[in-house]
């Protein structure tokens, strides 16, 4: 059965709003189809996050210079950014670090512009970005909205023009620096292909498993004991 197909999650789904990070499935067919939340748009001029508490989106913070998102951008519902997606960076960089403790960073190509955030997307993971912040592994996956008519049939990084490539490093390299500064937290340690960004996938659902547990199977459980107790 298929997590659209659970009776507990329709009733859910009838009665309440799901939080995007641990309501949302990223769908079935992991890590090569998936489901993403997208926060911000490319004609954003504030930086939107999901508050982890509420699951709503809140201002993180305006654009404060010229930089604009290039791509859509977002998370993966239920991912998380571990001690397993930290080892895998460490082992491409060649020493110890840190994941973030955030849900797992995703762009998307796509050929049509998108209004605004607070959307879901089906998309198709094609590489990553091995970007580090303040230390700690703030992987990127790179995806193509699935069946766009530009990008949609692009299966891997090599793909993608190296502009396009380039213009996403710069984003990230330069989004927090002021005019004049030149000292970045950022570091991008490489750009990966389809079968690194799968591992890396597969990795933050690890790490969500055992920072949250098996939502499905808790809320499952949870539900049987309510009928028991009725």
């Amino acid at each position: 059965m298929s997590h659209t197909e659970h009776p507990l999650w329709k009733l859910l789904g009838t009665l309440y709003k799901s939080h995007p990070w641990h309501g949302i499935s990223p769908g079935d067919k992991l890590p090569e189809d998936l489901i993403a939340f997208i926060e911000v748009v490319p004609t954003d001029t504030m930086k939107y996050e999901v508050d982890k508490t509420s699951g709503y989106l809140r201002i993180d913070r305006p654009q404060k210079y010229s930089n604009v998102y290039p791509l859509l951008y977002g998370f993966i519902p239920r991912t998380y950014c571990g001690e397993s997606v930290a080892a895998f960076c460490a082992e491409k960089i060649g020493h110890e670090i840190a994941g973030d403790g955030d849900p797992l960073d995703i762009c998307i190509l796509s050929d049509r512009a998108v209004p605004h955030g607070n959307v879901l997307a089906e998309c198709i993971p094609i590489g990553g970005l091995r970007m580090l912040d303040q230390g700690q592994a703030d992987d990127k996956i790179i995806a193509v909205l699935k069946n766009d008519l530009a990008f949609g049939a692009w299966d891997d990084i090599h793909q993608v023009p190296e502009s396009v490539l380039r213009r996403l490093e710069h984003y990230f390299l330069t989004y927090k620096l002021a005019p004049h500064e030149h000292q970045t937290t950022v570091e991008i340690a490489g750009i990966y292909d389809r079968e690194d960004a799968y591992e890396v996938i597969r990795r933050s659902r690890d790490d969500y498993e055992r920072r949250y547990g098996n939502i499905d199977d808790i809320l499952t459980a949870a539900l049987q004991k309510i009928r028991q107790e009725a």
